[in-house]
């Protein structure tokens, strides 16, 4: 029976302001109930409840909707279906697959397409077993070896349970206590998965970006932010991210962003061979696509649909990577609701709760210690468009509060087609002091004072480019101007990178490594030369090619060739120095 034909208890719409809606207000509504709207049945959300009156968020569109359209309420929060199906899938901001597939949010709904798809499911308890929360009832064969796990806040004893084969996603595996525990199960999105400890993040997340894993590495479990105007290039570093990171699953949520970016993303995912499996790249991401053109509502709730989806694979003690493109169009969906509820605006007209919405999305990141006992992260990056690169404004300046990473894009360098252009002057990494630890601990002790003098070099460097630019390089001592020669080796040779190479779009950590080494021992070689009395004349005429070029000579793990090309510049030093 469609909503046409409803009872006249049904509530009824009141009034209809694009993605507001206002409702008669039963008893049994609560805030962040899922209700239906008209006919058609169009999700929308409980944010508001005055006295017999209820504000509704739309996440469709809300063309023909109209006072005295009837209401369902659905009794529960805003939740979505969690499974093995969401590997290698796309999404919209609701977590309904856009192949049209089915709509996971209407339950048992109408529209809801019958599921065919089947995973092999192998047990690991036996029935007579007694489980507690996050215990591991069987494992799901997928591009991700993933766990069937108990359910939070269920224990008991196992009654049940299915036999090695192949299940579809809503077929009940176990029964715990009286309790189905189904393949694929419901969770709401805002609220955030419980876990047993939070733990401190101390292992290092890999990139393959050099400008990053170098200078501003970003632990497992921690928040980046990822500010940057418009052409500086933040989707393709966040696509690089997405296709080279040694994550177990990337979550890429396209938020408001143009929707050619979003099907290059997904074409060049589909497209990827994935290292670890041998297979697509595209099979262990899952992509939240809520593009410009698609509701705006559904915005707001595709960073949490993302979240949730990512704290769901962190429960099986997988690493997660969670991608936001961009927080700023999300910030904006909530400016332009609260206006239409005539919430009094704050600074720029962003609601005044826009930084605790800010916090408590970024606060979902963690290292933890899953219910079950396993080890899981959660890693946010999100990219922050500031309109004209302004860093002041709301959603930029809450944002460095909040984070613990901060890759800021400079639009000099992304002029001068250096990418990545991660501005070595504005970026920070809090994680940095302790990475180097972890670091240490894996055999690598020199790996902070390397990042070290990279820094304090290019900082020298930047330091003298504005007095080079008044009287000329020639009117620098010596050791100044290899100062400046020392800043453009390290920033064409270790620092830029090419996403376009097949050699260079990744580093390993052994690669980067060697890179710097290598600049390093030649500049040492050059500041040795002009101290014992070779002129700067001499040493900057040195044909330095080999090593600018060994980043894209070199394969994404090789070091011999980076070597060589560091044994051929020192020779080439050494002839300067005896000429």
């Amino acid at each position: 029976m469609t909503l046409s034909g409803a009872p006249a208890a049904f509530p009824r719409i009141l009034r209809v302001a694009g993605p507001l809606v206002e409702m008669e207000c039963p008893a049994a509504v609560a805030m962040h109930d899922l209700v239906l709207l008209g006919a058609d049945r169009l999700p929308g959300e409980v944010v508001a409840v005055h006295g017999d009156t209820a504000t509704v968020q739309a996440y469709e569109y809300t063309g023909g909707l109209a006072p005295g359209h009837p209401v369902e309420s659905r009794g529960r929060p805003l939740s979505v279906l969690l499974g093995p199906a969401l590997l290698g899938s796309v999404f919209d901001g609701l977590l309904r697959p856009l192949s049209g597939a089915g709509d996971l949010l209407l339950t048992g709904g109408p529209d809801r397409a019958p599921n065919v798809r089947t995973w092999q499911f192998t047990p690991r308890v036996a029935e007579g077993t007694w489980v507690t929360a996050g215990g591991v009832l069987g494992e799901i064969a997928a591009t991700v070896p993933l766990r069937l796990l108990v359910p939070p806040g269920r224990s008991g004893i196992v009654t049940a349970v299915a036999a090695t084969g192949g299940y579809p996603a809503d077929a009940v595996l176990a029964v715990v206590d009286g309790h189905e525990v189904c393949m694929a199960q419901s969770w709401p999105v805002r609220k955030p998965r419980p876990v047993a400890e939070r733990l401190p993040a101390d292992l290092p997340l890999h990139t393959g970006q050099r400008a990053v894993d170098l200078l501003f590495p970003v632990a497992r479990g921690s928040t980046v932010a990822v500010p940057g105007g418009f052409g500086t290039g933040k989707t393709m570093l966040l696509q690089q991210i997405a296709k080279w990171c040694d994550a177990d699953v990337i979550v890429y949520v396209g938020c408001g962003e143009r929707g050619n970016e979003m099907a290059d993303v997904i074409e060049e995912l589909a497209e990827l061979v994935d290292p670890r499996t041998g297979g697509r790249l595209s099979e262990r991401t899952v992509t939240i696509a809520n593009t410009s053109n698609m509701p705006m509502m559904a915005r707001e709730a595709s960073v949490h649909t993302g979240a949730t989806v990512a704290e769901y694979f962190r429960d099986m003690g997988l690493d997660v990577v969670v991608i936001a493109d961009s927080t700023s169009r999300w910030a904006e969906a909530l400016r332009e609701f609260a206006s239409r509820m005539g919430e009094l605006p704050a600074e720029e007209g962003y609601p005044a709760g826009l930084a605790s919405q800010l916090a408590a999305f970024y606060e979902r990141a963690a290292t933890v210690r899953t219910l079950g006992g396993a080890t899981g992260s959660v890693t946010v990056i999100g990219a922050v468009s500031p309109p004209g690169g302004d860093r002041t404004e709301p959603v930029t300046a809450h944002t460095e509060r909040f984070v613990r990473c901060l890759w800021s894009l400079d639009r000099d360098l992304a002029y001068a087609r250096h990418y990545p252009a991660v501005s070595w002057v504005d970026s920070f990494s809090r994680d940095a002091d302790v990475l180097a630890t972890a670091h240490a601990r894996s055999g690598d002790p020199d790996w902070a004072g390397r990042r070290g003098r990279v820094a304090r070099l290019l900082a020298e460097a930047d330091r003298l480019a504005d007095l080079v630019e008044l009287v000329g390089i020639t009117a620098l001592p010596p050791r100044e101007r290899i100062s400046v020669l020392a800043g453009r080796l390290l920033r064409e040779a270790v620092i830029q990178q090419s996403a376009l190479s097949p050699k260079d779009a990744y580093s390993a950590p052994a690669k980067t490594a060697v890179l710097v080494e290598a600049a390093l021992t030649v500049i040492d070689r050059c500041l040795d030369l002009v101290e014992s009395g070779t002129g700067a004349d001499a040493v900057e005429a040195v044909d330095f090619t080999p090593l600018l070029r060994a980043r894209e000579s070199a394969g994404p793990a090789e070091t011999a060739p980076v070597a060589a090309a560091r044994d051929t510049v020192l020779g080439r030093l050494a002839e300067a120095a005896t000429a």
